[in-house]
């Protein structure tokens, strides 16, 4: 399935490289948003058919980040699937926070 998901990849855009410009988007989104940009950690986790993009931002910016009632991470999720929908990957957003 694996094999299959990676040939659908639209856009002539390699699976590496999909991921790539997920993982740039998702830093654009959230550098703006954070106080501590030299502590956002974005690390790709792949799991069951779909990559796992695992933000790691700093404890004082998790509100920041998640917004009131969840509505900018939800934000977030919903422009980082529309430009995976576009190269042919599922992915999601899990947002951690670091250890500080």
């Amino acid at each position: 399935m694996e094999r299959q998901r990676r040939q659908r990849i639209l856009d002539n855009v390699s699976y590496e490289q999909a991921l790539v410009e997920l993982h740039d988007l998702l830093q654009i989104l959230v550098e703006p948003l954070v106080e501590h940009k030299d502590e956002i950690k974005i690390v790709p986790v792949e799991k069951e058919h779909q990559v796992v993009l695992q933000l790691y931002v700093h404890n004082d910016d998790m509100g920041r980040v998640i917004g009131r009632a969840g509505k900018r991470a939800q934000a977030i999720r919903s422009l980082i699937k529309a430009k995976a929908s576009r190269v042919g990957v599922r992915v999601a957003v899990d947002i951690v926070d670091n250890i500080a």
